[in-house]
């Protein structure tokens, strides 16, 4: 499917329904639960952006690749969210606990086979939220301190989309 052919209210898909992010290869990834972020034009080419703190584990595997996908799994799937978004894949497998089975694309991307809508994506350009650049500062009071470290951003082509 091509990307100007989506009908979803991305804000109610990213806000509401929320995603997993995943990166890795098939034999080494990690997913974790986002529900910030954005579609959009950017340069010419559809994009995502996707926001990830460091202390993730998924981080990591986003920093190490070139690509990752964005699973929407639909409102069903609620629980999932709860496990991937509270857990640790340092010490807890949540693919297993979440009962997800994992798929690979062609391109050689993780997704999973109760998702409705994937988009497969390849990084553009990254970098960290700066505390100094904020013109409204009680989102930082909000959002940072004892929540954890400023997020890093990610802009990310979209390559590949998939419905079911």
């Amino acid at each position: 499917m091509n990307v100007s052919e989506l009908k979803d209210n991305m804000f109610d898909a990213i806000g509401k329904e929320w995603m997993l992010v995943t990166a890795g290869t098939p034999e080494r990834f990690n997913l974790m639960t986002a529900s910030w972020g954005g579609i959009g034009v950017l340069w010419g080419r559809p994009v995502a952006f996707v926001f990830i703190r460091p202390e993730r584990y998924t981080y990591g595997f986003v920093e190490q690749g070139d690509t990752l996908t964005l699973s929407f799994l639909g409102a069903e799937h609620k629980q999932v969210h709860g496990i991937c978004g509270s857990k640790s894949g340092r010490d807890t497998d949540k693919v297993a606990e979440a009962g997800l089975h994992p798929l690979v694309t062609e391109q050689g991307n993780v997704t999973y086979e109760e998702a409705r809508l994937v988009l497969e994506c390849r990084k553009l350009y990254a970098d960290a939220i700066d505390p100094a650049c904020f013109t409204d500062p009680s989102l930082v009071s909000r959002w940072y301190g004892a929540h954890g470290g400023f997020h890093k951003m990610y802009v990310v082509e979209i390559i590949n989309v998939w419905t079911k």
